[in-house]
């Protein structure tokens, strides 16, 4: 059996700001949502690209490429800074206590790395699962955020394949979310794109740190980081991406909202809710097993005054509607979306500042294995979120794909599908688990044939 081809690791560099603005020359301090990240995973993402036809015959291709991308990343983070900074803590004596913030001005930058890899699109998109080839597509491999005290809060990578090319991210969880790590891609591939005029984002980042009252300063209670950072390790896992059509999610929505008698029930609202009795349904759980739906909501809209969408920073909750499996099972489809209906619709300002007072008394820092459990489902990312609009002279890109981040049993991430109106769930689940989710006529009918493949 020949052995599965290695990937190559051809160079890497530093990229700094191409100036830096006065603005990040002083400290860029963390609010309590990014604070409470410091323990779990860097955010990892990336876009796969056909390479063009005329690529194999020009010589200097990918030398063109990556000097494009080098130079439309070094006025990027202009924009961008904290990205190209790294995180500093002071130890306070008395109380014990630690303030961590990111220094901008005394760092290499956001890392470059280039690889090459003798495998084609096909190779990555046709299994059934995603290849674990894909993980190493990624800089921060199993890395915490709080490792951005010694390494880059921000990774590019370029894997050369036989046939594409993939460019993935790595970036910190406490200094982006979802909203911000795409507003940051979306900005890149608008500078790439302008080649070197001068540009005025269409989006610039908003960097005034939100804060409580008695902000900007906050310190967690800790004076060693043992005390609040842990190691996640994920149990063995099967990865999947399934696609729902854009007519599929209306008949879903359609008939949640008609069980419900009502027309309130979103369309991701109605995939959620599918996607979590399918899966506690493919579990076999016990009948009394509490089991949660946790979706990662914006707070951003939610807050009075709005926090504008292009806040750069965390602003997200984890909202979670529980019941048990039996009961859960024993309604319909729209009961289930009804709930997360609920949790969304209740999730307003009042609820968003009660979280962050609680915080305030006792500051805190989640920890994966205690975050999440094998009974629940936790939706992440948005199909909202602009991705395929990332252009690098290599046109739209084909597919989407994630590192090895922030993965554990029940973890589902929603991403926009190629056609208007789909919806792509990338989902990782233990491996009986996932055949027994295979084998659900409920789920499989509502699948839909995927049309990634070129």
């Amino acid at each position: 059996m020949s052995t599965p081809p290695k990937i190559r690791y051809i160079s890497e560099c530093f990229i700094k700001p191409q100036y830096a603005l006065e603005e990040s020359k002083r400290p860029f301090y963390l609010s309590p949502w990014d604070l409470t990240m410091l323990s779990v995973h860097y955010i990892q993402k990336g876009l796969l690209y056909n390479k063009p036809p005329s690529a194999d015959a020009q010589e200097d291709f990918i030398k063109s490429l990556l000097d494009k991308l080098k130079q439309s990343l070094s006025v990027a983070l202009v924009h961008f800074y904290p990205l190209s900074g790294r995180l500093v803590t002071q130890i306070n004596e008395n109380p014990p206590s630690s303030l961590v913030f990111v220094d901008c001005s005394n760092s290499p930058g956001a890392k470059f790395i280039y690889a090459a890899l003798d495998m084609t699109i096909s190779d990555i998109l046709s299994p059934i699962d995603v290849p674990s080839i894909v993980q190493s597509f990624f800089d921060h491999d199993r890395a915490v955020n709080h490792d951005g005290h010694t390494r880059p809060l921000l990774t590019v990578q370029v894997t050369e394949l036989k046939d594409g090319i993939f460019i993935g991210c790595s970036m910190n969880h406490s200094i982006v979310d979802g909203t911000s790590y795409w507003h940051f891609f979306n900005a890149w591939s608008e500078i790439f794109q302008a080649q070197g005029n001068n540009i005025s984002l269409t989006r610039p980042p908003i960097h005034k740190r939100w804060f409580p009252d008695g902000g900007p300063i906050l310190n967690l209670p800790f004076k060693h980081q043992d005390e609040f950072i842990s190691r996640f390790e994920a149990p063995k896992l099967r990865e999947r991406m399934f696609h729902f059509s854009s007519e599929s999610i209306a008949k879903l929505k359609a008939k949640a909202n008609a069980e419900s008698n009502t027309n309130k029930i979103s369309s991701f609202q109605s995939l959620s809710a599918l996607v979590w009795r399918c899966i506690t349904r493919a579990r076999h759980l016990p009948h009394d097993q509490i089991t949660h739906c946790r979706l990662a909501i914006n707070n951003r809209a939610r807050m009075e005054p709005h926090l504008s969408n292009d806040y750069f920073g965390n602003s997200i909750s984890a909202g979670a509607a529980g019941t048990t499996a039996g009961e859960l099972l024993e309604h319909n489809h729209g009961w289930a979306a009804w709930k997360l209906h609920e949790l969304v619709a209740n999730h307003t300002d009042k609820v968003v500042r009660g979280w962050l007072d609680n915080w305030l008394k006792s500051p805190f820092v989640y920890q994966l294995d205690r975050l999440f459990d094998r009974y629940s489902v936790m939706m992440g990312s948005s199909p909202r979120f602009n991705k395929y609009g990332n252009e690098f002279g290599l046109g739209k890109a084909v597919a989407l794909r994630s590192g090895y981040a922030n993965k554990f049993d029940g973890k589902v991430s929603s991403y926009p599908g190629k056609e208007g109106g789909s919806i792509d769930l990338e989902m990782c689940l233990p491996p009986d688990s996932m055949s027994a989710l295979e084998s659900d006529e409920e789920f499989m009918d509502a699948v839909s044939l995927s049309h990634q493949l070129h």
